[in-house]
């Protein structure tokens, strides 16, 4: 389930010109309202909704599930879950008291009997609180229930009558695109596309929503985007949690339906689609149904060409003893599971826009850090008129949109550093939502129920989009199911996932740009009290490697031209004789003497296990020198410790 987002309210130094009104009138009915669903994301949801005075005077909020409850103990069960679910920085129990005397719950199963019942209680609290006959039909339910509740409210007459009914259908929208048609074919059979809102929570995250107004309200960056100038697109959701307790939901699902097809997929039509006419819904939706139709679809050998899974391993201490399960020790998963908990894909939109420009989509559990970015990359300058100068390579530029859990947008340029001779240094000017805006936690459901009662389907999927995106992840399940995989797990949880997605991307001549801030590289004890020039120079520096196990990364009596750290795995240091010497585990750094003393390397350095490293080069290694004396005494000081230098 997706964690608190903050979502913006207003502008620093700027009065809000038009106030957004509150929510239409309605009744909302939660089917499935004893679950998790209810209690950490929607009901809280709508107390952020009254604490901002988002949500109508005339709301109600009718609970539906098998558990026998009277509407005392579900108000009672929903204030003891509030407590512990809410997002704010201070309760307000004011307004909660306001807001949990409108809640009601009704038991009962998914047969028309209850439907009836259901009817004429709905009809009640309409009168009641005077809703205009609105009502809001939540299925937090699982999508096997989607086809008959649709057709018991078709016939208990809830479509008759006056005001708006409106359906919110959670993810997963289908298993595959056999099921994905069949269910739309079941909700459409009594229900008009207009009235079903197929909800992705990742579009209620600001900085989502932000990529539309970025794109085609700055006239800076529209002409830049097409193949012309982009080389590629990198969107990476990366989480440093594991499966956990979810086994049994997660072993049937994967990456692959978890994130990639719907979130991603979601991200990618809204980074990459022409633009609307308008910002109205269909205009939006239409031009998102087009780019998510043009994406390639594979064949067998394209799947197996362009695209990774993985899934992870346990990890062990120094002992041997396993600290922290794999995937397939977790709770109600197989033991010998084929079930991808990463997954790495390059793309390719047939279109005028994007033809030849690779999009590439990773996501996996159990990494090593929690973030979800986009690095849209462009293409290089030509090196040739810098020869001459002490400038040994072109960077590209970057605009990096960060999703979570920072929220913002930075821009990567090279620019001159000071001196009486032309060098280049990356650099970067970065938007953070938390200094530009003031903002409220919230749970992302805030703004689909809230478009959702004003009848706005922008964030929305339509059938069509749910089809086009089936239809690309379909070939990745069927070559998967024929083909199931030998070599799991492929990856150590903590790490940056299996070495063949690096591959994947390294056979394009291309790397993975992999998101470093501050707070990671002061896990690197070499680090830990840089001031924030120090480590703003180190970050955009460094470059990353996945190296295989037994494999020699330094050899002894070589010109040093690179520092290495090490994110995680095991190195080893060996003698002229092949003895161990040293073992360098995670946070620590190797290769510095030769390029601190401009001497050869002094020890052969070979992988005992898989590693993620972190390169840094001489010429980037001697300029944060020259700006950060002290880095060179930290260096020189564990070298000292480590090699016994004098």
């Amino acid at each position: 389930m997706p964690e608190s987002e903050s979502q913006v309210l207003a502008s620093y130094g700027i009065e809000a010109q038009t106030a957004n009104p509150p929510s239409q009138p309605c009744v909302m009915v939660i089917f499935g309202a004893s679950g998790d669903l209810t209690k950490r994301l929607l009901v809280p949801a709508l107390y952020n909704l009254a604490c901002d005075g988002l949500l109508a005077d005339n709301f109600a909020m009718l609970g539906y599930a098998r558990s026998e409850m009277t509407n005392e103990a579900f108000r009672a069960q929903m204030t003891e879950d509030i407590k512990k679910f809410h997002t704010r920085q201070e309760f307000d129990q004011e307004v909660w008291n306001n807001l949990v005397s409108r809640f009601y719950y009704m038991s009962g199963g998914y047969d028309q009997a209850n439907f009836q019942k259901l009817k004429a209680e709905v009809a009640n609290l309409s009168s009641q609180h005077n809703t205009s006959g609105n009502i809001l039909f939540y299925f937090a339910v699982a999508p096997r229930f989607f086809g008959p509740i649709c057709d018991n409210l078709h016939q208990a007459g809830f479509r008759e009558g006056s005001g708006w009914k409106r359906i919110i259908v959670e993810k997963p929208f289908g298993t595959d695109l056999e099921s994905a048609l069949k269910l739309n074919e079941e909700v459409l059979a009594h229900w008009n596309e207009n009235q079903i809102y197929r909800v992705d929570h990742y579009l209620g995250k600001e900085t989502v929503q932000n990529l539309l107004a970025f794109r085609f309200s700055n006239g800076i960056f529209e002409p830049l985007w097409n193949k012309n100038y982009i080389d590629n697109i990198q969107f990476n959701v990366s989480e440093e949690v594991d499966v956990g307790s979810r086994g049994g939901y997660y072993d049937s699902s994967g990456v692959l339906r978890d994130m990639m097809q719907n979130h991603m997929f979601q991200m990618l039509a809204y980074l990459c689609m022409e633009q609307p006419g308008s910002f109205e819904p269909d205009a939006i939706r239409n031009e998102k149904a087009k780019l998510l139709q043009a994406v390639r679809v594979y064949t067998p050998d394209e799947v197996a060409r362009y695209v990774v899974r993985g899934q992870y391993g346990p990890r062990a201490d120094e002992a041997g003893k396993v600290t922290k399960p794999g995937y397939r020790q977790e709770k109600d998963v197989p033991a010998e599971s084929k079930t991808e908990t990463y997954a790495a894909a390059r793309f390719q939109i047939d279109n005028w826009r994007w033809e030849g420009t690779p999009i590439y989509l990773r996501s996996g559990k159990a990494l090593w850090k929690r973030g979800t970015e986009i690095v849209v990359e462009f293409k290089k300058p030509p090196q040739a008129m810098f020869n001459g100068t002490a400038v040994p390579q072109l960077h590209p530029n970057r605009l990096i949109f960060h999703i979570q859990p920072y929220q913002g947008i930075e821009m990567q340029f090279q620019a001159k550093v000071p001196g009486p001779t032309l060098q280049l240094q990356p650099v970067n000017m970065r938007f953070s939502y938390a200094d530009a805006f003031k903002a409220s936690r919230y749970t992302g459901y805030e703004v689909m129920i809230y478009s959702c009662s004003h009848g706005d389907a922008t964030l929305f999927s339509r059938g069509d989009l749910v089809e086009a995106a089936w239809r690309a992840a379909q070939p990745l399940l069927d070559y998967w199911t024929a083909t199931p995989a030998e070599n799991f797990p492929n990856y150590e949880r903590g790490s940056w996932g299996p070495k063949e997605a690096s591959d994947l991307i390294e056979r394009d001549g291309r790397r993975w740009f992999e998101v470093v801030t501050d707070g990671l590289l002061k896990r690197v004890a070499l680090f830990q009290d840089g001031d924030m020039l120090f480590l703003s120079q180190v970050i955009q520096a460094l470059r990353p490697k996945m190296v295989g196990a037994d494999e020699t990364i330094i050899r002894k009596g070589e010109i040093g031209r690179e520092m290495y750290l090490l994110a995680r795995g095991e190195v080893e240091v060996l003698d002229d004789s092949g003895k161990v010497v040293k073992v360098l585990k995670d946070g620590d750094f190797f290769g510095e003497v030769a390029l601190l003393m401009s001497t050869p390397r002094m020890a052969n350095v070979r992988t005992r296990t898989s590693c993620d490293l972190f390169v840094l080069d001489k010429t980037d290694f001697n300029r944060i020198l020259h700006d950060h004396p002290q880095f060179a005494q930290s260096v020189m000081k564990i070298a000292k410790d480590r090699y016994s230098v004098k």
